[in-house]
């Protein structure tokens, strides 16, 4: 879990008995590309840290898949109907790559919250910087031309625009991917 612990000291600084706490309450997995670790409809109980590989968040409109996020090595993902609200998943996430992760129960990581401060701390420091990512995609969503939008999006998120399918990031950035493909050959 090298990549986990070492992406969340850099958000907050967990101790070493936090750490240990931590991974006393994981288990290491394994998923295929395409596997879905949320689905809407469904609960599924766990938050997985990516220690390896790439998912992405999506919703689905009238059939349609809407991409609303990617997590890369050292991300959380989880439902956050059901982690904070206790209700089923309005969305879905699926590995994009062969995913190692390790799955945390959700009433463990609750658990974690409410009785460990710097887990506390570290959950609100995620949330912070992850409510200020939605911000500024909205922002950008509704004033930023679409070149303007990808040029942005590839400073903010290198490695997944050179991981990620065209049409998983033309969805995200509200474009379509003829227009992205265009964008790129400039």
């Amino acid at each position: 879990m090298r990549h986990v612990i070492e992406k969340m000291r850099e958000a907050y600084p967990l101790s070493d008995e936090t750490v240990r706490t931590l991974l006393a309450c994981v288990e290491r997995c394994r998923f295929p590309k395409r596997h879905q670790l949320v689905e809407a409809g469904r609960y599924c109980r766990y938050a997985y840290f990516i220690e390896r590989g790439i998912t992405r968040s999506y919703w689905l409109v009238n059939g349609e898949e809407i991409t609303t996020s990617f997590a890369g090595e050292g991300s959380i993902v989880f439902s956050m109907d059901e982690l904070y609200y206790n209700r089923i998943s309005e969305e879905y996430v699926e590995t994009l790559e062969e995913t190692e992760a390790y799955r945390i129960s959700l009433d463990d990581l609750r658990r974690l919250f409410e009785t460990n401060i710097e887990m506390a701390n570290w959950g609100r420091v995620i949330h912070q910087n992850e409510y200020r990512r939605l911000h500024r995609s909205h922002k950008e969503r509704l004033t930023l031309p679409a070149a303007e939008r990808y040029e942005a999006f590839t400073t903010q998120f290198p490695e997944i625009a050179r991981r990620v399918q065209l049409g998983y990031i033309a969805s995200y950035l509200g474009i379509t991917q003829p227009t992205l493909s265009r964008l790129r050959k400039k």
